[in-house]
């Protein structure tokens, strides 16, 4: 991925907006703060990412955002939220990379995910690493697809459950390696890593920024990030496709939406807000660290090739959430 160059729009103050926009003269919903409802618990990536842009957001809209987690049923409980929300720009979500997974992942869902939102902005791209215990005899991507080929079924893969990011990363692996893994889901990240780390398990594709202190402190190793290009945090590290596996690229990452039918003018302050909150050194500085860079495209466009692809893969793997 490559550093994301940003159109920076003049952030238009609020004499200037009593000018030439009367309606958006008290601010965004007359002023009232913006929620900013985060479909997973406090202390996980998507909330991160919502507490570092939302003091830039209110400094750049001049009223309060405040961040409120709503988490529960794979961020659908916090979607269904803001789907419900009225469209005047006060209520967003903030969520993960499991909004594109859910449309095929569930049999029905609470909103309709095409035209229940208006998106906003995806925050950064973080890629996944596959990493392994530092006893596995597996030390590179091509070791474990000769070990899995020697022995269908043998090896075998933790995630944080049935449809996550984790486990569909797995699942493209094994379909593009064609290999044959075995799939352990846990009820959370934290008790999968740990069971890799134990040993118990021998494989574990986690994002850059869950892994990074486990693998600086080699309590894990990795073989390959899944990712276009190598990331800055493993400069040492290749790609899936330099280890020999081509079309394994899984990245994880958080949009900013808000409901359908947020008038234009509203829609393009927060767009704004966002953009001006993102291109902040210090928020800058945190997503390298986590080893992610800032997304630079079209995130209507983004989101519907990711749900599209992991729509399909869902279904051709016949994955369900049991």
């Amino acid at each position: 991925m490559h550093e994301s160059a940003f159109t920076r729009r003049r952030f238009i103050g609020a004499a200037a907006a009593s000018l030439a926009l009367p309606a958006a003269a008290a601010g965004i919903g007359g002023g009232k703060p913006i929620t900013l409802v985060v479909s997973y618990p406090a202390g996980g990536g998507a909330d991160v990412m919502a507490r570092l842009i939302a003091p830039r957001m209110a400094d750049a809209l001049g009223q309060p955002v405040i961040v409120d987690n709503k988490p529960g049923a794979s961020g659908t409980i916090a979607a269904g939220l803001v789907a419900r929300a009225a469209p005047d720009g006060t209520t967003l979500l903030l969520d993960a990379s499991s909004f594109a997974v859910n449309p095929a992942l569930f049999g029905k869902l609470p909103y309709d995910t095409p035209t229940a939102f208006t998106p906003l902005a995806v925050l950064a791209l973080f890629p996944n690493v596959m990493v392994c215990p530092p006893g596995f005899e597996a030390r590179t991507v091509a070791d474990v697809i000769r070990l899995a080929r020697a022995k269908p079924g043998s090896l075998a893969y933790a995630s944080s459950g049935n449809g996550s990011a984790q486990h569909l990363a797995g699942v493209l692996f094994e379909q593009q390696a064609k290999v044959q893994l075995t799939h352990v889901p846990y009820r959370g990240g934290g008790p999968a890593l740990n069971d890799v780390m134990g040993g118990q398990v021998q494989l574990f594709f986690g994002n850059v920024a869950s892994t990074l202190g486990f693998i600086q402190s080699a309590r894990l190793r990795a073989l390959a990030v899944t990712a276009a290009v190598r990331c800055r945090s493993l400069p040492d590290i290749p790609t899936m496709e330099q280890a020999g596996v081509k079309g394994v690229e899984v990245l994880e990452w958080n949009p900013v939406l808000a409901p359908a039918g947020v008038p234009a003018p509203v829609r393009d302050q927060l767009v704004a807000a966002v953009q001006r909150a993102m291109a902040d050194p210090e928020v800058l500085g945190r997503v390298r660290a986590l080893g992610g860079d800032v997304f630079s495209g079209d995130p209507a466009q983004f989101l519907k090739a990711q749900q599209v692809l992991w729509g399909r893969l869902i279904k051709e793997r016949g994955i369900t959430r049991e």
